[in-house]
């Protein structure tokens, strides 16, 4: 690029780390905002900022919001006696997007790991645990994906919840799969056939 747009070759830089964009398809956004700079670049601007300094977690269930708590955990219509375990806030996204899981959610913002030294005390674990005495959860959802380390943290949150019924997805996810990359319909089978852990 030549002299004097150095803003712009940091703004490519930038969008060029986000998922799915590498440098080509980053310069190709970044023209684009600029060309619609109007109508995308400082409308994106601006509720970028927004965001960053209003995003946070739910104290609750660990999803993101704007708020103290989400609109899950405030939301009468949600069953309250069913918790979906979650690794992280896209798939609790994905569940949503199903449309057939009415109850409440639990990020775990994680799964175990020896190799990463990522222990019950590094995720949500704790706090799940004290949330199904305080909310009267009588069946427990693990919605992880389908990976040793999934199938590790699965097992163990079985293990710390008896008295609790406690089920995971069944049919649907492959063995090695994530949910942020499952279809809807393959989201909802899961869900519909899942069974005890």
């Amino acid at each position: 690029m030549a002299n004097g747009t150095e803003d712009l070759e940091h703004l490519i830089a930038m969008m060029a780390k986000l998922p799915g964009l590498g440098p080509r398809s980053a310069r190709r956004a970044v023209l684009h905002m600029i060309k619609k700079r109007s109508l995308v670049l400082l409308p994106l601007a601006d509720t970028m900022q927004k965001v960053g300094a209003t995003v946070r977690e739910c104290l609750n269930c660990g999803n993101i919001c704007t708020a103290d708590l989400c609109d899950i955990c405030l939301s009468d219509k949600r069953a309250t006696g069913q918790i979906a375990v979650v690794e992280d806030v896209a798939d609790l996204w994905a569940m949503e997007r199903s449309g057939v899981f009415k109850g409440r959610y639990h990020v775990l913002g994680g799964t175990l790991s020896a190799l990463d030294a990522i222990g019950p005390d590094e995720l949500r674990i704790p706090k799940l645990i004290d949330r199904i005495a305080a909310e009267n959860v009588t069946e427990v959802i693990i919605a992880l994906g389908a990976t040793i380390d999934g199938l590790t943290t699965a097992h163990y949150i079985a293990d710390q919840l008896p008295g609790v019924t406690v089920t995971s997805l069944a049919q649907g996810v492959p063995v090695g799969g994530e949910l942020d990359y499952l279809d809807d319909g393959t989201i909802t089978a899961a869900l519909n056939a899942r069974k005890a852990l």
